[in-house]
């Protein structure tokens, strides 16, 4: 795994591992590109650390941004899809302007089958990881899934 500049895994106050910004980030830019692996619901892998491209189809985020935290008042939003060869991509962008030494977080929204006590502790905090009502499936999801129900 190559290291990503400008982003740093720490000990997070929010839980375990975080992830900071060691540069300033201006509001609507690109981060980073996700290093991550496709794959597939039927390999039943057990991976806490994917993204939900579309049903049954995950990213293996495989790279620092692996330890970016869940908020319900998230600063960096994770844009993801699958290119026409086949092929999984995903990258950080900023929300807002994020300053140096600031933890980034994006909002998991789980889908409500693995929805999760939340303790992000954000004003707005929704007191799940879960979707918010109305709203599809985002790209920015993590799977949580137990492998024996993938």
């Amino acid at each position: 795994m190559a290291r990503i500049p400008g982003l740093q895994v720490i000990r997070s106050p929010v839980a375990g591992y975080g992830v900071i910004s060691t540069r300033f980030r201006k509001q609507g830019s690109v981060i980073c590109d996700v290093e991550g692996v496709l794959w597939r619901a039927e390999e039943k892998r057990v991976d806490t650390h994917s993204l939900i491209l579309e049903p049954g189809i995950f990213f293996d985020m495989v790279d620092q941004t692996r330890w970016v935290n869940h908020s319900c008042e998230p600063n960096v939003v994770v844009e993801a899809g699958i290119t026409r060869r086949g092929n999984g991509w995903a990258q950080l962008q900023a929300l807002r302007d994020i300053e140096p030494g600031e933890e980034l977080f994006f909002d998991y929204a789980l889908p409500e089958e693995l929805k999760e006590r939340c303790f992000c502790g954000a004003k707005q905090c929704r007191g799940w990881i879960v979707e918010r009502p109305a709203q599809p499936m985002t790209m920015s999801s993590r799977s949580r899934r137990p492998s024996a129900k993938r």
